[in-house]
């Protein structure tokens, strides 16, 4: 019965996230649409932040190994990887997520980037306490692909990622839509990863 209710709460709780952002979305909404009372959310998550952090760890604890294991075989490679590559090793851990629930892929890169817009810093801190590692090795697998960059280039250019990464799955809807009505294009969430991953491995990879 616990389990039944804390997932009721989760999957409530994921749907109105993604749709309003965390910030407005307030614990008696999340109890309303759940069909639960506060006692439960707070018995389960203790607060608000925590179960924001629990939304996220059911897509980041089946992403970030996959993640890993892919970073690993190009540190760990005979020859120096190119950011395509890279990049590219996102593709097939992002599509996985639709394992974990009907359009995970798209819901996951959609609470990722709500995380982002909405200043949660806690997330920030949390992934990184989590899979602090997997984030190291991703680093290690760009510095391996271009020794040039400097630790502050790489910042700035794995910042300017991850906003066109948000800003890409936020207007998803409408960038299909515009695809569909003026290039004849039917895109799906994993056409519109394949489309992005060139352009963001060739913006990491531009001069220094």
């Amino acid at each position: 019965m616990r389990q039944g209710t804390k997932s009721k709460i989760l999957d409530a709780a994921e749907r109105l996230f993604a749709e309003r952002g965390f910030a407005d979305t307030s614990l008696r909404l999340i109890t309303s649409h759940a069909e639960v009372n506060l006692a439960s959310v707070n018995y389960h998550f203790g607060s608000k932040k925590e179960l924001i952090q629990a939304v996220l760890m059911r897509y980041l604890e089946q992403f970030m190994p996959l993640v890993d294991k892919a970073m690993l075989e190009h540190i760990e490679g005979d020859t120096p990887p190119n950011l395509d590559q890279v990049f590219s090793s996102f593709i097939d851990p992002l599509l996985e997520m639709n394992q974990v629930k009907k359009h995970g892929t798209a819901m996951f890169l959609l609470l990722l980037g709500r995380g982002y817009t909405d200043s949660q810093g806690h997330l920030r801190k949390f992934i990184t306490h989590h899979f602090g590692e997997v984030l190291s090795r991703f680093q290690d697998a760009v510095r391996l692909a271009y020794p040039e960059l400097s630790d502050s280039d790489i910042f700035w250019r794995l910042h300017f990622t991850l906003g066109t990464v948000v800003f890409t799955m936020a207007s998803s809807t409408a960038l299909k839509d515009i695809a569909s009505a003026d290039f004849n294009e039917d895109l799906n969430t994993e056409g519109l990863i394949r489309k992005v991953i060139p352009y963001l491995a060739a913006g990491v990879g531009a001069p220094t």
